[in-house]
This record gives structure tokens, C-alpha cells and sequence, in this order.
């Protein structure tokens, strides 16, 4: 049945994808609240085929630590692909950082630069942490959540990598709150499987990280809190339980280099 019910979804969903994805093209002709609306149709239309094919439902805890105004960063766990179709229902107006390449790939990327994403040239480490910072400053004075994915990749549920240094960066540049957001998605969506699981998915937006910690303890901050939540969030529904190698020393954090989803 399992089989059966990922089949169908992801018959429904790529084709799905592909026919919105040619349909909306006229919304690059407008503004961009314009864009923002269609996308948000795109992810309310995803959820409800999860629903009542998959099975699979989700809920949203900790809403209350997001601050009310302005500008602030987002440390979100990254398991699968099911998270990044949700950002869109989860905040205001996102600014999400992903890696240039995207940009390219035809319609969507289209729409992703016209969304005001931020794209990072990965390579070199200045050039990277360069842009990154220089769209952040841009997305922040636009009021903007900044998203980022700390492991820079999507990391499959009771596996370890290391946090990047990118978004340690981020939190000493801009000043503002720094919100952890955990998930236990890669349970029931995994990362490079076919099968969707039936189920409740869980996001779940801990306490902000305030500005002006020193670089490496914030970042030492996060990843404690965020992979503690996580892992809560994974064993609770039958996922696997991650071992984290690191020691309890925040001199150790931001050893890898930048973070632009992979």
C-alpha cells in the first residue's frame, strides 16, 4: 500500500509541478507579491496531495519564539525536500539561501530569482561567505526571514555533519535574532528514496539565539539546541537516533566552510 500510495503521489506531484510551473509564467510579468501568492497556492496544492494520498500530515510547534517584526535568521534542520515546500507557509516572506546553480534550471530558477532568493556561488570560501553576506544585508533591509540550512545539504535522519561556517557569519554581520528550526521530515520523506510515509511530520521553532554572542558560541549554540530537537522529534516517531561526535568545546564549531542548500 505504501508503494502504491508514493506511486501515485509522485505521479501527481511531477506532473503537477510541471504543469503549474509552465502556467504561472505570466506572474513574472508583475510584482513580485504577485509570484509569492502563486507559490503559496503551489505549496497549500502539495500539502493537500500529501494529505489524501500520502496520508501524511504535519504540525507546527514553538510559533510563539518567531519574532513578530523586522528581520531575523533562520537555522532550519534540513532532512528532505518536504521542508523547502513548506517555507513559503511558515513565514512571512522568506529569503531563502540556496547554491547559484539553481538559478539556471529553467521556470523554477526563473522564479527563484524572481522571488529574491539568495543564491551562493559555492568554490571559493571568500567569494561564497562574500555573496551570502551581501544578499543577507539586502534581504534584511527588506525585512525579510533569512533562511539557511546550517549543514548546507540535506542530512538523512540519524546522520551526523558537521555545521557550516556560513551561517555563524550571518549571525555576526546582521545582527538580529538567530531562530533554530527543527524537524523530524527524513522519517517519513526520506532523501533519496521514492517511498512517502504516512504520518505526522513535526516542525518545531525553538528559542531565538539573541544577537551579539560571540561567533563560535552561537554557532556551538545552535547546533546543540538543533540537533537535540531534532533527534527528539526523529525517536519519537520511530526514526533513528543520531550520534553527535562533537565535543563540548565551542571552539570547535564552524570548522566547514559555506552553507547554500545541496
Amino acid at each position: 500500500m505504501i508503494f502504491l500510495r508514493s506511486l501515485l503521489f509522485n505521479i501527481l506531484f511531477f506532473s503537477w509541478t510541471a504543469v503549474y510551473c509552465t502556467a504561472i509564467f505570466w506572474t513574472l510579468l508583475f510584482p513580485r507579491p504577485v509570484l509569492i501568492a502563486a507559490i503559496r497556492f503551489y505549496m497549500r496544492s502539495l500539502s493537500f496531495l500529501e494529505r489524501h494520498v500520502i496520508g501524511l500530515h504535519y504540525e507546527v510547534k514553538g510559533t510563539e519564539h518567531l519574532p513578530r517584526d523586522g528581520a531575523y535568521l533562520v537555522g532550519a534542520k534540513h532532512q528532505s525536500m518536504w521542508e523547502t515546500m513548506k517555507l513559503h507557509l511558515l513565514f512571512r516572506d522568506p529569503a531563502i539561501v540556496l547554491k547559484h546553480e539553481l538559478i539556471h534550471i529553467p521556470l523554477w530558477g526563473w522564479y527563484a530569482w524572481r522571488a529574491r532568493m539568495i543564491p551562493v556561488k559555492r568554490g571559493k570560501r571568500g567569494a561564497a561567505i562574500a555573496s551570502l553576506v551581501r544578499g543577507a544585508r539586502q534581504m534584511k533591509e527588506m525585512g525579510r526571514e533569512i533562511v539557511i540550512f546550517p549543514q548546507g545539504t540535506r542530512v538523512a535522519v540519524g546522520e551526523y555533519r558537521p555545521y557550516k561556517v556560513g551561517i555563524s557569519v550571518l549571525y555576526d554581520e546582521l545582527n538580529v535574532p538567530l531562530v533554530p528550526m527543527a524537524v523530524n521530515s527524513g522519517v517519513f520523506w526520506g532523501r533519496k528514496t521514492f517511498l512517502k510515509r504516512p504520518g505526522r511530520i513535526t516542525i518545531e521553532f525553538l528559542p531565538p539565539i539573541p544577537p551579539g554572542l560571540p561567533r563560535d558560541v552561537a554557532l556551538f549554540e545552535l547546533e546543540a539546541r538543533l540537533e537535540s530537537a531534532s533527534n527528539r522529534l526523529a525517536v519519537a516517531v520511530g526514526g533513528a537516533a543520531t550520534l553527535n561526535p562533537r565535543t563540548a568545546d565551542p571552539s570547535n564549531a564552524g570548522v566547514a566552510p559555506v552553507d547554500a542548500e545541496g
